[in-house]
C-alpha cells in the first residue's frame, strides 16, 4: 500500500519513494518529490491559471515516455481542471495546477511540466510570448546563447523585455511578458522575427523545422507561441538521464557562456540558485509587466 501523506489538508498516496529514477546520480523518485516541494514558491506562479500537459516517465528517463493532456485515471476531485479550446471533443479538459497539493499529486506520476502561453480565463489570449532556441550539432548552447543575445536586443528594440532560462536539454527558452494578445498575433510576430534572424545570420540561424537545415545552426523555434502548444515551464525536471532543471539563468551567464556544460543544472542546483539570484523570472508573473506587440 502506498503511504499517506498530508499536503495543506489534502490526503496524497505517494507510491515507489525509493524507486531510482536516475540512475546515473541515483536520484530518487522521493528525491524528486522533495525537489518539487521546496521549488513550489518558485514555481508555483509559473503553472498556476495554466492548463497543462504531462510528459510521463514513470520508470525513469531510459523507459517508457508518453504525452497527455487529458487528466489521468484517478486525478483527484480537487484538482483543477480546464476544458481545451478548440478541442473535437467538448468534453476535453486538461489539469491545472494550482497548489502544493495539486503540484505533489502530478509529481507523484513523474512528468515533466509543459504550459501554454495564456491562461484558462483566457484561452488562446496569450500573455507570454517563447522562443525555443535549439542547436543542431555541432552547435551547442553557446551558439544559442550568442542568438539569443540578438533576440533580446531586436525585442528590446519593440519594447519588450526578455527572460531567459535553460531548456534542460541542449538548448535555451526565451521568455516575453506581453500585453493579452490574441495567440495568432503572437505567432505571426515571433514568426517574424525567427524570419528576420536568419536574414540576418543565415550561417547560424534557421527558423524553418526541417532537421536537414539545422546541423550547425541554431532553430529559433517560434511555433510554440501556437494556442494549441505547450513549453516546458520554469523549473520542471526534463526526462534525462541526468535530472536536469529548466532552469532561469542570468543575461551575464548567457553573454559568458563559452561551455556547453555551463548552463547545465541539475535538481540539487536549484535551492543554491534560488538564494544567489532570487526567482530570476518572477517579473513574468507580475501584474502590468507585459510590453504591447508592434
Amino acid at each position: 500500500m502506498s503511504p499517506l501523506t498530508e499536503v495543506e489538508g489534502r490526503r496524497l498516496a505517494l507510491s515507489n519513494l525509493d524507486k531510482v529514477l536516475h540512475p546515473a546520480t541515483g536520484t530518487t523518485k522521493g528525491e524528486l518529490l522533495h525537489y518539487y516541494a521546496t521549488t513550489a514558491a518558485a514555481m508555483l506562479p509559473h503553472l498556476r491559471d495554466r492548463p497543462v500537459s504531462f510528459l510521463r516517465y514513470p520508470d525513469g528517463p531510459e523507459g517508457q515516455q508518453f504525452f497527455t493532456k487529458n487528466p489521468p485515471p484517478g486525478t483527484p476531485a480537487w484538482v483543477t481542471t480546464a476544458p481545451v479550446p478548440r478541442s473535437e471533443d467538448p468534453r476535453a479538459r486538461q489539469p491545472v495546477i494550482q497548489d502544493l497539493p495539486s503540484l505533489v499529486w502530478a509529481a507523484n506520476l513523474v512528468v515533466e511540466f509543459h504550459t501554454h502561453q495564456w491562461r484558462m480565463e483566457t484561452p488562446a489570449v496569450a500573455d507570454r510570448l517563447v522562443f525555443d532556441l535549439d542547436p543542431g550539432p555541432p552547435a551547442t548552447v553557446v551558439q544559442c546563447c550568442a542568438v539569443a543575445l540578438r533576440l533580446r536586443e531586436r525585442l528590446a528594440a519593440d519594447g519588450l523585455e526578455a527572460y531567459a532560462k535553460t531548456s534542460g536539454a541542449k538548448g535555451l527558452h526565451l521568455l516575453v511578458p506581453i500585453v493579452p494578445t490574441p495567440s495568432e498575433q503572437v505567432s505571426a510576430y515571433a514568426r517574424r522575427l525567427a524570419v528576420e534572424a536568419e536574414a540576418e545570420a543565415p550561417a547560424q540561424v534557421v527558423h524553418r523545422m526541417a532537421k536537414a537545415l539545422r546541423p550547425g545552426k541554431v532553430f529559433v523555434d517560434h511555433s510554440q507561441n501556437a494556442a494549441a502548444k505547450t513549453t516546458a515551464a520554469p523549473y520542471t525536471l526534463r526526462a534525462r538521464t541526468l535530472p536536469t532543471v529548466s532552469a532561469p539563468v542570468t543575461w551575464d551567464e548567457v553573454a559568458e557562456c563559452r561551455d556547453p556544460e555551463a548552463l547545465v543544472f541539475l535538481m540539487d542546483d536549484i535551492a543554491p540558485r534560488l538564494e544567489r539570484y532570487g526567482e530570476l523570472l518572477a517579473p513574468l508573473n507580475e501584474a502590468g509587466r507585459g510590453g504591447r506587440l508592434p
